[in-house]
């Protein structure tokens, strides 16, 4: 779409961006005058219902959610030609904000305060039933002044959907995610440390599945931590990185759901911890002064 077009009450302002099979936009509603983010996807061929799928799961699960760290969501706009679905647009709040691989932050406590708020909107959402399950830096958007947006809900779900299909992102896909077990909080947290990690370490954790150029994991059919190196701790990355920040990373990424902290608000509490530890670190003892000592 250019520049100018408009369709229903939306004028194009500018093209923001573009995905897999989609392109972003912002609009300008004539009839509230306000501003707002289109995704449209237009279904060339038959395999591209897959993309349409996705854009109506995303606003199905968006629209349930009301946190200020998630993208809000306000209109689907169907398009057909000759009765039959050709396009789909979604109408979303306009965010400004660059992904959070492209907005690193500037310190460890900034990223701390980052992964707060990131826990904070999954957390909202696992009290709303669902689940993101595409959790990486990408699909999260960080403004100039550090507030947080999660982005792309498509491969949202409720709690414990086993889907048809292997669904995420190599390289930060939990490994019940590649076994087509059941989608839990628990895979919500695997992909929040995989992503807390590379923010700090700029390293992808081994994976069962990772990506096609990483010969670092083996995808096997079932889920075995023999299989599976390690992560190195990322302290032993970066000894400036708090240990209890490593621990909470490593906690996140256990092979086993069972083996992770047990929801996302034990992880908002622990990451305020480690944040209040970074802002005001213990001070040392003062020396003591032997009764003796003579000024």
């Amino acid at each position: 779409m250019s520049s100018g077009k408009t369709f229903n009450s939306y004028q194009v302002l500018a093209k923001v961006g573009e995905g897999a099979a989609s392109e972003l936009y912002s609009v300008f509603d004539k009839k509230t005058r306000h501003v707002w983010a289109l995704k449209h996807v237009i279904k060339h061929e038959e395999k591209d219902q897959r993309f349409i799928d996705q854009v109506e799961n995303e606003f199905a699960v968006g629209a349930k959610l009301d946190h200020p760290t998630i993208r809000g969501m306000e209109k689907l706009v169907k398009h057909r030609k000759l009765f039959k679905l050709n396009a789909i647009s979604l109408i979303m709040e306009l965010v400004d904000g660059q992904p959070l691989d492209k907005r690193l932050p500037r310190n460890h406590l900034q990223a701390v305060k980052i992964f707060k708020q990131i826990a904070d909107g999954l957390h909202h959402m696992h009290s709303r039933g669902y689940i993101h399950a595409d959790i990486k830096p990408s699909n999260v958007l960080v403004s100039e002044t550090g507030k947080v947006k999660i982005i792309d809900l498509g491969q949202g779900c409720p709690i414990g959907t086993v889907k048809k299909r292997i669904q995420g992102t190599p390289g930060y896909m939990a490994p019940e995610q590649a076994h087509r077990q059941a989608i839990t909080p628990q895979t919500d947290i695997y992909n929040f440390g995989a992503t807390m990690y590379w923010v700090l370490v700029r390293e992808l954790i081994p994976t069962v599945m990772p990506p096609k150029d990483d010969n670092t994991s083996v995808f096997s059919g079932a889920i075995d931590a023999d299989l599976v190196e390690a992560p190195v701790p990322p302290h032993a990355k970066n000894p400036r990185i708090h240990p209890l920040l490593s621990k909470q990373i490593l906690d996140c990424v256990a092979l086993h759901p069972d083996d992770r902290p047990e929801s996302m608000e034990i992880i908002c509490n622990r990451l305020e911890l480690i944040a209040d530890l970074l802002e005001h670190p213990p001070q040392p003892p003062p020396p003591q002064v032997n009764d003796e000592t003579v000024f």
